[in-house]
C-alpha cells in the first residue's frame, strides 16, 4: 500500500481496483471445481491413475491460489474496518502464513505441470513400458517430494522475502522451470512424427498414439494458461522488489488487483480444460450430478 501511495505521485496511472463482488465469486469458482475435480478422481477408481494424481495436484495448487487471493482480502477490508492494525505482531504472522500459501501456490503449479510434461514424454516414447516406469506408487512418491519440498520452499521463502538472495532464486526459478518444460515439449513433438511411423505398424498404435498426443495437447493448453495468468503477478514482485519508485514500474504496479484476479481465473479455467478434453471425467461429472440408477 505504501509502493502504491508513492507512485500516485509519480506516475498519473490510477490504480485499478477489482469490485470486491467480483473477486469473491471468482474465488469461489475456483475453489468449488477444483474441488469437483478431486472429489471426481477419488470417485471414480478408473481415474486412479498417475496422470489423474498429478492433475489432482494441480487442482490443489489452483485451490490454494484462490485460497490465498481470498483470504488476503479478508484481511485487507478487516484493517480497513479497524480489527487489525497492518504492523501487529499477530498481523505479521498472519501475513507470513498467507504469502507461504501464495508460494506454495506458485511452486506447485509449476512442479505439477513439470510432473504432468514428464507424464506425457514417458507414454509417448516409452508407450510399450510405460507402466513399469510410472507405477502408481511411484507418482505417489513423486509427489510426495514435490510437496514437501514445495513446503519447505515457501516457508523459507516467506520468511526471509525481504532478502535479495531469497528474492532472486525465487523468481529465476519461474522461467527456468517454464524453459525447462518448453525444451520438454519440443524434443516431444519433433520426435512423434519418426515414433508415430515406427508404431504404424502395430495393430491399435494409431488410436494409442492419437490418445497420447491429445494428452501433450492438453498440456500445452495448461502451460499456455499457466503463463497468462501468472506472469504478470510474478512481474508484479518482481518490480516491486528492485525498481518500486520507478514511474513506469509503478504503472505496471497499478493493475495489481487485475493481476490477482488473473491468478484466480486459472483455478477456474483448468478444471473445464479438465472436463472438455477427458471423457472419463465428464462421465463422471455426469454421474455425480444426475445421480442415475
Amino acid at each position: 500500500e505504501n509502493i502504491s501511495d508513492f507512485s500516485l505521485n509519480i506516475t498519473d496511472c490510477t490504480q485499478v481496483v477489482v469490485p470486491e463482488e467480483v473477486f469473491f465469486t471468482v474465488a469461489a469458482a475456483g475453489i468449488l471445481e477444483n474441488l469437483l475435480i478431486l472429489i471426481a478422481v477419488v470417485r471414480n477408481k478408473n481415474l486412479h491413475l498417475p496422470m489423474y494424481f498429478f492433475i489432482c495436484s494441480l487442482a490443489i495448487s489452483d485451490m490454494l491460489g484462490s485460497l490465498y487471493k481470498t483470504l488476503e482480502n479478508i484481511f485487507i477490508i478487516l484493517c480497513k474496518m479497524g480489527y487489525l492494525t497492518r504492523h501487529g505482531d499477530f498481523e505479521k504472522k498472519l501475513d507470513d502464513a498467507m504469502d507461504s500459501m501464495f508460494i506454495l501456490s506458485l511452486l506447485g503449479s509449476i512442479f505439477s505441470l513439470l510432473a504432468i510434461a514428464a507424464d506425457r514424454y514417458i507414454t509417448i516414447f516409452y508407450a510399450l513400458r510405460y507402466h513399469n516406469i510410472m507405477t502408481l506408487r511411484r507418482a505417489l512418491v513423486i509427489l510426495a517430494i514435490i510437496w514437501a519440498f514445495c513446503a519447505g520452499s515457501s516457508i523459507a521463502i516467506a520468511l526471509f522475502s525481504y532478502e535479495a538472495a531469497t528474492i532472486i532464486p525465487f523468481t529465476i526459478l519461474f522461467p527456468l522451470m517454464m524453459f525447462f518444460i518448453l525444451c520438454l515439449y519440443v524434443h516431444m513433438f519433433l520426435l512423434a512424427r519418426s515414433h508415430a511411423r515406427k508404431i504404424a505398424s502395430l495393430p491399435s498404435s494409431t488410436v494409442h498414439h492419437r490418445t497420447n498426443m491429445k494428452g501433450a495437447i492438453t498440456l500445452t493448453i495448461f502451460l499456455g494458461v499457466f503463463l497468462c495468468c501468472w506472469a504478470p503477478f510474478v512481474l508484479h514482485i518482481l518490480l516491486a522488489r528492485f525498481c518500486p519508485h520507478n514511474p513506469y514500474c509503478a504503472c505496471y504496479m497499478s493493475i495489481f488487483h487485475v493481476n490477482g484476479t488473473l491468478i484466480m481465473c486459472n483455478a477456474i479455467i483448468n478444471p473445464m480444460i479438465f472436463a472438455f478434453r477427458s471423457p472419463e471425467l465428464r462421465s463422471t461429472f455426469k454421474k455425480m450430478f444426475y445421480c442415475p440408477r
